[in-house]
């Protein structure tokens, strides 16, 4: 008997996987037809969609593929997390701090490692601009990759198209955020001013500005009226004869 035949024999597949990847097949489909609307310019509202059946097919290949590890470190998969890691390195505390170490021994300064896309909780994070061109480019990666899918696929197949998802939702998931027209970076939704100068077109810190400004205004005090005085008021409209 070859060795092929005994893979064959001693394969089986996974619980559940027939049922997942006819629903990741479905979900993977209908992407496509809400993305094609999808328009240069279009309002972040129109993205809301698309990032939450990205994030649905995204939960449903990562329960398909292996899990990923906490940390991204193939050494240390549960290991404490590095709160200080400089950008390029991995998430590991123990083996940033190996790295660390090494560096100073070598009387080198720590300097960042080959710069390399950003892992969050072991997947890809893609670096901006997030456009839609960005958004479609992941959205045809997928498309090639869900043809070739079966019940039969290695692992790597699997996780292939659980971090393009995550690559996708991420893209979509910026784009549906407001976009900054006010050129504020406290209220970036916020309305714009027409009366307001260049540069302060933020309605809310326009209003805020002005109710500063009335407040600074020291009110006028009408002089003091000495007892038996009677005040001598100027009337601003004259009195009908008669």
């Amino acid at each position: 008997m070859s060795a092929q035949e005994q893979h064959s024999r001693g394969y089986s597949v996974p619980t559940g996987r027939p049922y997942a990847l006819k629903e990741l097949h479905a979900k993977l489909g209908a992407l496509g037809d809400g993305v094609q609307d999808l328009y240069e310019g279009a309002h972040p509202a129109e993205y809301d969609g698309i990032a939450d059946a990205l994030y649905t097919a995204f939960q449903t290949a990562s329960a398909l593929a292996p899990s990923k590890s906490y940390t991204g470190c193939p050494q240390h998969p549960n290991g404490a997390l590095d709160p200080e890691a400089p950008d390029g390195w991995g998430r590991c505390l123990l083996c940033n701090d190996r790295r660390r170490m090494g560096l100073r021994g070598r009387g080198g300064a720590p300097a960042p490692a080959p710069a390399g896309e950003q892992r969050r909780l072991g997947y890809p994070v893609p670096e901006g601009p997030y456009t839609l061109e960005k958004l479609r480019l992941y959205l045809r990666t997928l498309d090639e990759c869900r043809f070739h899918l079966t019940i039969g696929s290695p692992d790597d197949e699997f996780v292939r198209v659980a971090d393009n998802l995550h690559r996708a939702f991420i893209v979509a998931r910026e784009l549906s955020r407001p976009r900054n027209a006010s050129g504020c970076a406290e209220h970036p939704g916020a309305p714009m001013d027409p009366d307001a100068p260049p540069g302060e077109a933020c309605i809310f810190c326009a209003g805020r500005k002005r109710r500063a400004q009335r407040s600074a205004q020291t009110p006028e005090m009408l002089p003091r009226i000495r007892r038996g005085e009677r005040r001598q008021l100027q009337r601003r409209f004259e009195r009908p004869p008669g």
